[in-house]
């Protein structure tokens, strides 16, 4: 098959949606199919290059040439078609002739105008809650939010935004909202709890549950060592961590993430080992919320594979967002690494963590809760590493291989070809 992915971001810019993209491509190419990637060209980073088998197309956008429009580095692409993006994918698309155009978030926007003339089936996945909310995150002034409106929208979303910003993506959001549900052939949803809440069932839109995946490697190994990242900046990292083993949050530093909540039950700890924060930290947390706290270590963002050799020295994971995961990468990554998780019963990561068997749920935003589960795992050695067994059978589940060949077997019902018999079935425990 000819595949091309689109994705905001790309190689070398990865977080968890852009890992997910590297590794799915990567995978496919693997498996014999063509594939490129279009992704927003960004200063710095070359316009067409090869990597690992994967042909990666980097285009400019309208939106980046105002540059008032952002506050951050990463220019995201907006919920409307982006008139130099559609013209540099159609060039992508009269040169790559994909039959399956598959896209990441709101960069899909921007093939809605090719959609008919290019011929390919349209597969979206969604990683976050973009579909239905223009925030992405459901959370309307620090709690759940109960559905969007128009109303509602445009009244939450300058608070992220701006005034103007945020005006223009609730009300682009809003008007093309039908136009994407209708042009795509196909969704996939990385969580049950994404199809309920971006409205997929509502709708009746067709969808399939394909949760994110290990690499075949990671899962098989339990995570990798420092081994791509140049010898000195591992080394700083190292120097960073406690010489004991510690508790350790991998994610972005923010209140949706139920940073606040897991800072306030780790004070109330007494004598605990190391709070470990794995993430970027210039977001909406000010530092002096965590500086205060004695025991507790901001390493900011990691590269991959050191993040993973951070998680495989750490007692447990702690994941206790307050927003609706849709997934939790993370989580896995460190079952994967034989570590137990204390996560939120909320979004996504009932999934992936199966309470009492690989880690603890608590009620999101419950820090008295937490500090209990914590304390839990910090006397119970024998417990933690039982769970953390369990963990690593349970990661076995979100291997590549299984969750590609269902990608795979997908793509080829949509073109009307006979799709291999999976290797073998998945379904949440």
């Amino acid at each position: 098959m000819q595949i091309l992915m689109l994705a905001q971001f790309y190689w070398p810019d990865v977080g968890g949606e852009e890992r997910h993209v590297q590794d799915l491509s990567e995978a496919l190419v693997q498996r014999g199919h063509q594939v490129a990637v279009a992704t927003i060209w960004h200063a710095g980073s070359a316009e067409f290059e090869v990597n690992n088998g994967v042909r990666i197309y980097r285009l400019r956008s309208t939106v980046q040439r105002a540059s008032g429009l952002y506050t951050t580095v990463r220019q995201h692409a907006p919920p409307v078609p982006d008139p130099e993006l559609v013209m540099g994918l159609k060039r992508v698309v009269d040169t790559e002739r994909p039959q399956i155009v598959h896209a990441h978030n709101w960069i899909s926007y921007s093939f809605l105008p090719l959609k008919r003339w290019s011929g390919a089936k349209l597969v979206a996945t969604i990683h976050d809650h973009s579909l239905v909310c223009p925030r992405k995150t459901l959370m309307q002034a620090g709690s759940l939010c109960a559905g969007p409106s128009l109303g509602k929208c445009l009244a939450c979303a300058p608070q992220q935004y701006g005034p103007v910003k945020g005006a223009l993506t609730v009300l682009s959001h809003a008007a093309l909202a039908q136009a994407i549900r209708h042009a795509v052939d196909r969704f996939f949803v990385v969580s049950s709890d994404v199809a309920e809440r971006d409205h997929l069932i509502k709708f009746g839109l067709p969808h399939e549950v394909i949760p994110n995946f290990l690499p075949d490697a990671v899962a098989d190994a339990g995570n990798s060592n420092f081994n791509t990242t140049p010898h000195d900046a591992a080394a700083q990292v190292r120097e960073r961590l406690p010489a004991q083993p510690f508790i350790l949050f991998a994610g972005d530093v923010r209140r949706f993430k139920g940073v606040l909540v897991l800072l306030d039950a780790y004070r109330q700890l007494t004598s605990p080992p190391a709070l470990v924060l794995a993430g970027r930290c210039d977001l909406d947390i000010a530092p002096s919320a965590w500086e205060s706290i004695p025991g507790v270590v901001a390493l900011g963002r990691l590269p991959h594979d050191v993040l993973a050799q951070v998680q495989r020295r750490c007692l447990f994971g702690v994941q206790p967002s307050i927003g609706p995961e849709t997934f939790g990468i993370t989580i896995l990554e460190a079952m994967a690494a034989g570590k137990a998780v204390i996560g939120s019963r909320l979004g996504g990561i009932p999934d992936v963590i199966a309470n009492g068997d690989t880690g603890l749920l608590v009620p999101p935003g419950d820090s008295d809760a937490l500090r209990r589960s914590m304390l839990h795992l910090l006397t119970n050695p024998d417990i933690r590493e039982r769970m953390g067994q369990a963990g690593r059978r349970r990661a076995d589940l979100f291997r590549a291989s299984r969750m590609v060949a269902r990608i795979e077997q997908s793509y080829m019902r949509l073109l009307g070809q006979r799709a291999h018999t999976a290797a073998s079935a998945w379904e949440v425990p």
